[in-house]
């Protein structure tokens, strides 16, 4: 009887073993497996807006940020599409402001964002003060960092609630004037 348990306790440690070595490939397997899918994670963050400005019947499609880093030529092709229309002045946009505008694309569909109003320069600024209420003296908009934005066939309210739910900068809601304001200063609503 001793040596049918000695034999049994033999093979069922041979067979622990080998069971152990079958595993080995599949660990092996399992960790280029996730070094793949790092991989193509890392492809996924790339971020791509797609943007109308309704002023100029410009469009723009631009990747970016690659994953890992801006790309300043892109950069600059937003610049222009986000530049002030009544001077055709451009100024360097904030990527957050872009980041953001991404994010809430994102949310909807990878839908259009239709430009209302980006970058304006101080005596734009001044000029819209002087014609209407409502034009902050100090606008992020002169900072290259706001942005006046609408998506077709998404409610004002809906945009406005997914930028408040980022909790991170200005968010305004204009619904008379048909568009929301997002911009990368202090976190505020009106």
């Amino acid at each position: 009887m001793d040596k049918i348990d000695h034999h049994r306790r033999k093979w069922l440690a041979i067979s622990g073993a080998a069971l152990g070595l079958a595993l080995i490939p599949d660990a092996a397997f399992a960790a280029s497996s996730t070094s793949t899918t790092k991989k193509s994670k890392s492809a996924l963050r790339t971020r791509t807006l797609l943007v109308k400005n309704i002023n100029t019947n410009e469009t723009i499609k631009s990747t970016y940020f690659n994953g890992k880093s801006y790309d300043k030529t892109e950069l600059s092709r937003l610049n222009h599409i986000f530049r002030d229309r009544r001077n055709d002045q451009i100024t360097t946009i904030d990527p957050q402001l872009y980041d953001k505008l991404y994010y809430l694309q994102k949310q909807f569909g990878n839908k259009q964002i239709e430009l209302i109003c980006g970058y304006r320069s101080v005596d734009s600024n001044n000029s819209m003060r002087s014609q209407k209420r409502g034009v902050a003296k100090h606008s992020y908009h002169t900072l290259g960092q706001a942005a006046d934005i609408r998506i077709d066939g998404v409610s004002l309210r809906s945009l406005r609630d997914a930028a408040l739910q980022m909790k991170s900068g200005g968010v305004g809601y204009y619904p008379s004037s048909n568009f929301v304001h997002v911009d990368t200063g202090p976190v505020r609503d009106w």
